[in-house]
């Protein structure tokens, strides 16, 4: 059983920046943990500090039932690939996959078997004799992964290993990834900073932002159920909606008043959350698959009056980006059926069992979760 465990660990550089805040996280034997976050926000050196290619400030670092602070990275058995693949451009593919195991003195005979059995199974036997130059991105990414399943290691690192595929082989390989995962059911830390990734790949997310990490749940629970603002705009495409406005009471039932004067009757089941922040300023999240179009008859009190700003066809279906009568700007999921043109006066309907509220800030606390 293979646990990787960090426990309060921060990183610190010598110009004083700190990089990783006290992280805690405890990744299961054979789960697919993603760690997904913007550029800068700590989620690399997190993957190094347990690679063992970064210092640890504080904090430890768990791998199976040993502490490998103090041990280096040859030694806690573990195999990383890199975004660049990192692979020897004097070496054939064949050698490039048996280098780790040469290093470790296995027999010449259990080094070809090896490497010949995760050739097939990535299908690159073909191309075994070949220089990592005569390869394409995805070969290249291929035999970067064969070199590190040939270890036979007790987890898997991975460094945004697809970043430098093209879209189209980007999402075929992500296919192949989870079901490589299943097959082999070694514990595994994915590092990306694409939402994609993280919401396919991941048994469990874990968000990071400035060196915190924000959520941790699994890639539905934390689209449904984000736990600050955050997490909520940075998991989505497109990304959720916010309006900033005030909650205010009326007849017993809390609403939410934008800033142009529109109203938004919230459900019954927010009113006990909402009591302490009476004619508080809060931020609405919607996503935008959870506004529709209506005619300007309905007078619900749940409709935000808006004018079509782009049109975007995407086939399964349109994206429509909306201006509010403040000037707010926000997009909106609908049928593709639907016809909206630009310059159109539009009403756009909220599912109100659909919204979340949130507290003022760039991280604010999702508190219409129970």
């Amino acid at each position: 059983m293979v646990q990787v465990i960090l426990k309060d660990v921060v990183k610190v550089y010598d110009n004083k920046f700190t990089a990783v805040k006290d992280v805690n996280l405890d990744i299961a034997d054979k789960e697919f943990m993603v760690i997904v976050g913007p550029s800068g926000c700590g989620k690399t050196t997190t993957l190094r500090m347990v690679a063992g290619l970064e210092e640890i400030t504080s904090g430890t670092v768990s791998i199976g039932d040993r502490v490998v602070n103090d041990i280096p990275p040859k030694n806690r058995d573990i195999a990383m690939v890199f975004q660049n693949y990192a692979l020897y451009p004097h070496m054939t593919v064949f050698q490039n996959m048996a280098f780790g195991l040469k290093l470790r003195k296995f027999p010449k005979a259990e080094v070809i078997e090896r490497v010949n059995r995760t050739a097939k199974m990535l299908g690159i036997e073909g191309l075994l004799s070949r220089k990592p130059k005569a390869l394409s991105g995805g070969q290249r990414q291929r035999v970067a992964l064969g070199r590190a399943i040939v270890r036979n290691p007790k987890a898997f690192l991975f460094d945004e290993p697809l970043s430098n595929l093209d879209a189209k082989l980007r999402v075929t390989t992500r296919a192949e990834l989870k079901a490589l995962h299943r097959r082999l059911e070694t514990t595994t830390i994915y590092v990306t900073h694409d939402q994609a990734e993280a919401m396919t790949l991941g048994d469990r997310i874990s968000v990071m932002y400035d060196g915190v990490i924000q959520q941790v749940a699994s890639p539905m629970e934390i689209y449904d159920r984000p736990a600050n603002r955050f997490v909520a705009g940075f998991l989505g495409i497109p990304p959720m909606n916010f309006f900033e406005g005030r909650i205010v009471f009326s007849q017993d039932r809390p609403k939410f008043i934008m800033s142009d004067s529109t109203e938004i009757l919230l459900a019954e089941s927010l009113k006990s959350k909402l009591t302490a922040y009476n004619d508080k300023q809060m931020v609405l999240g919607i996503r935008p698959e959870h506004l529709s179009p209506v005619t300007s008859e309905v007078k619900n009190g749940n409709v935000i009056p808006a004018v079509v700003e782009v049109v975007e066809p995407l086939g399964d279906r349109t994206d429509v980006y909306l201006t509010s009568k403040s000037g707010q700007k926000f997009i909106a999921n609908i049928d593709p059926h639907i016809k909206m043109s630009a310059d159109d006066r539009a009403m756009m309907a909220v599912d109100t069992d659909k919204i979340h509220i949130f507290e003022l800030g760039k991280v604010g606390k999702n508190i219409s979760l129970s």
